[in-house]
């Protein structure tokens, strides 16, 4: 099917695929103002590392419109690069269009574009890297197990981990896949599944805690994941649950591979230990679709990260290289 962007600016305002209401609807929100911008990234509307950088930046470009005064546009501009502390790529396409902010709100928004369209770009060129290294490490009909949601909705079109999935398939190359479900949200199970199903692939899915026992059982033949920030270090953070697979990936001797674009590679943060890690509301745990499973005053813990270590990573992927 025809691919669709998960973000973009139309008509004086940003547009999004709003994630919260799928797999079920196709739903487009139109966000004109920051308060429904920042709102939307933290209710997970729009989201994904890459997506997400391109919501920063086209957010600066909504408070240069909505606040006249230098003050207001500071503070909403602040509000936009702190709405979620873990992923870089939003603070750092918050400040790549706020940098253009003395030459008016037609440059902010040109540079804010012109981020969306590397990002698309971007995601076209980790296909085709990530899928050749799969190839050369694996063999002609890999079996993948990915993890959270790393396609079109997480960046604009196209993805990164997925795309490399996606690009195997379009090549004939693909021995299959296994989508885990990635708690809390579900984001495997309800979008990588509703992509990959929209691209033809044949997948399954499974619960977080087996990926490690299907990779000792021989079912996977590399891991392939995104990435919200990669560390100096090459510490990887990326959605709860990278961590597990990462472990089991290492004690089977299976490739770790990891696919994210080169905004995400943060040379300013020494290792994963340095990096805010979210921790999100109890609820996302204690209920599922609105509906409590827990006992009543049940409390939890919610990080929405983890932090993979370097040494667990066998390659990093970006648009432009392979890091072993």
């Amino acid at each position: 099917m025809e691919p669709v962007r998960t973000i973009d600016w139309v008509d004086g305002a940003v547009e999004i695929i709003d994630q919260t209401a799928l797999p079920g609807k196709l739903v487009t929100r139109r966000l004109a103002s920051v308060d429904a911008l920042v709102a939307a990234i933290q209710a997970l509307a729009v989201r994904g590392a890459p997506a997400l950088g391109v919501a920063g930046a086209l957010g600066v470009a909504l408070a240069v419109r909505e606040h006249r005064g230098t003050e207001d546009r500071e503070r909403a501009v602040r509000r936009i690069a702190g709405a979620r502390p873990t992923a870089v790529n939003l603070a750092t396409g918050v400040r790549r269009a706020a940098a253009r902010l003395p030459e008016g709100p037609d440059a902010v928004l040109a540079e804010a574009l012109r981020l969306r369209d590397e990002e698309i770009a971007a995601s076209g060129a980790m296909a085709h890297l990530g899928a050749d290294l799969i190839t050369e490490l694996c063999g002609p009909s890999p079996r993948l197990l990915t993890h959270c949601n790393t396609g079109g909705l997480a960046s604009v079109t196209g993805g990164t981990a997925l795309a490399v999935v996606t690009e195997l398939h379009r090549r004939g190359r693909l021995g299959g896949v296994i989508a885990s479900e990635t708690r809390p949200l579900l984001q495997g199970v309800r979008l990588t599944a509703w992509e990959l199903g929209r691209a033809g692939v044949a997948y399954r899915i499974a619960v977080d805690s087996a990926g490690p026992y299907l990779i000792a059982r021989g079912e996977v033949d590399a891991v392939v994941v995104g990435a919200d920030r990669i560390c100096a270090n090459g510490d990887v953070v990326n959605k709860i649950g990278t961590y597990a697979h990462a472990l089991g990936a290492a004690r089977a001797g299976v490739p770790f591979v990891v696919v994210a674009p080169e905004s995400t590679l943060d040379h300013e943060t020494p290792e994963g230990a340095a990096v805010a890690i979210e921790d999100r509301d109890a609820t996302e745990v204690l209920h599922l679709a609105g509906v409590p499973i827990a006992p009543p005053g049940a409390a939890a813990v919610n990080p929405a990260f983890d932090v993979t270590p370097h040494d667990l990573v066998t390659a990093v992927v970006t648009e432009k290289r392979v890091l072993r």
